[in-house]
């Protein structure tokens, strides 16, 4: 079975009915209201979310934003094993991404919105992620990334996060990155990629804004 159904028949099996209920309620903006009426398991919300594109492999950021709703701890562990497992089946350059952004995940912290605004981030923005995930400062960095991500697209690159990294002075979450990189390379046996700042700073992401 796809391993992203595999996840949502795992979520809909450790979903009780007062958690359907919330999700339900949760959903009202983008689910009719006789389609709701009608689901009567997590699978069958689930259902309709595919259906409508509102979630898929590539787009987890809803899925996400209902467990933390949920305050369901163990199911968003779920999910975050099914992302790493994801990103582990992506092409290089995707996965060193992935590897770089769970690097800033784990130690940029409160300095996140100074990250931000380096990354061309609008101030806007930034207060719909404070608003989105209030009180949780891991999911405040990774709703960053993946904002930015979206933005950029197909122009993000870890040399880019690693400037704008050292641009707001968190030398020391770059250098994790940087030495990490060497690390996977020595691991395939290609050459050491060197330094990951060559790109011009005042231009780091025009689109993210």
């Amino acid at each position: 079975m796809d391993p992203f159904l595999v996840l949502l028949h795992s979520v809909s099996a450790g979903l009780s009915g007062s958690d359907l209920a919330q999700l339900k309620f949760l959903c009202r903006n983008c689910v009719s209201k006789r389609k709701l009426e009608l689901a009567q398991s997590g699978l069958d919300l689930f259902a309709v979310l595919l259906e409508q594109n509102e979630l898929s492999a590539e787009r987890t950021a809803l899925l996400r934003e209902l467990l933390c709703s949920l305050k369901r701890a163990d199911l968003l562990r779920r999910l975050d094993d099914f992302e790493r497992g994801a990103a582990g089946g992506a092409a290089p350059e995707e996965r060193d991404l992935q590897a770089a952004m769970e690097i800033i995940c784990d130690n940029v912290g409160k300095d996140w919105k100074r990250l931000a605004r380096h990354l061309r981030v609008s101030d806007i923005k930034i207060e719909a992620i404070e608003e989105k995930y209030p009180r949780n400062l891991a999911e405040q960095v990774r709703e960053l990334l993946r904002v930015w991500k979206n933005s950029v697209r197909q122009d993000a690159a870890v040399s880019r996060l690693v400037g704008a990294l050292r641009g707001c002075q968190l030398n020391v979450v770059a250098d994790l990155i940087e030495e990490d990189q060497r690390a996977q390379a020595r691991q395939s046996g290609s050459t050491d990629p060197g330094p990951l700042t060559a790109w011009d700073l005042g231009s780091a992401t025009p689109g993210a804004s």
